[in-house]
């Protein structure tokens, strides 16, 4: 490795947020001697009814599903309301995502345990309404800034409406799109954390016993590998995005459509 990629390397934040990640995960049994300084107080100031590993694990699979759902959803109603046939429901789609978005999740929870039971899957369909929001809103932002010029020389070349869509359209939107998708995988990595109210395994099992033990430990615990994984996820995402952005404005008009 040169040097000046090896400095680079030495200033980018996400090698060093990652390494952090893994020292929490797999070395918190080694900070007792830490928490038991700053909480005295506490018999048992290291969560253990569950390992960290299997915790990040539980927690990163419940949102990768939620995620997966909602991004079916939510790009294939962004393309739906923004095609001629369903451009008149489209103000209703955005009505019920957004209601969606502002229903609390923890009333969703409260009404679908009862019929469900306490499973992965109220919490997989709390979050699913949850993160619909920005998926939705950046496919219809990303659709509408395509050039109608770059739409028009598809047409010219010969493609038909499914070859303009797959090959011009949803490429050149992306970045925005993507956009979208982070800000709901975002949102969905801390607020999965209340899915251990229903007896769900997630990073929110140390944070909801330490709230109702009063175990202040637990909850830093928790809540720190919660934020380095909403961290690390958004500087991932964030070069993504910036990939694809490069590679647009790299992209001459119409050239999609050759």
């Amino acid at each position: 490795m040169s040097a000046p990629r090896f400095t680079r390397w030495l200033r980018d934040p996400l090698p060093w947020t990652f390494a952090l990640l893994l020292a929490l995960v797999f070395g918190m049994n080694h900070l007792h001697g830490l928490f038991a300084a700053w909480f005295p107080d506490l018999d048992r100031p290291i969560y253990q009814q569950d390992s960290f590993i299997s915790l990040v694990w539980a927690h990163l699979l419940l949102v990768a599903v939620s995620s997966l759902i909602a991004v079916v959803i939510g790009v294939a109603a962004g393309i739906g309301v923004t095609r001629r046939a369903g451009k008149e429901f489209r103000s209703l789609v955005e009505t019920l995502v957004a209601v969606g978005q502002t229903f609390p999740p923890v009333a969703v929870l409260a009404i679908a345990v009862p019929v469900m039971g306490f499973s992965e899957q109220p919490a997989i369909i709390a979050l699913v309404l949850y993160g619909l929001l920005p998926i939705l809103q950046g496919t219809l932002a990303g659709i509408e800034s395509v050039p109608s010029a770059t739409r028009e020389i598809a047409q010219g070349v010969g493609m038909n409406a499914r070859q303009i869509l797959w090959r011009v359209e949803l490429p050149l939107a992306a970045p925005v799109i993507v956009a979208g998708i982070r800000t709901s995988v975002i949102i969905n990595i801390g607020t999965a954390a209340i899915a251990s109210t229903v007896g769900t395994k997630t990073l929110g099992s140390p944070i909801i016993i330490g709230l109702s033990g009063f175990n202040t430990a637990y909850v830093i615990q928790g809540a720190a590998v919660v934020a380095l994984l909403a961290i690390i996820t958004d500087m991932l995402f964030e070069r993504w995005v910036r990939y694809l952005t490069a590679w647009r404005q790299q992209t001459p008009v119409g050239s999609s459509a050759g």
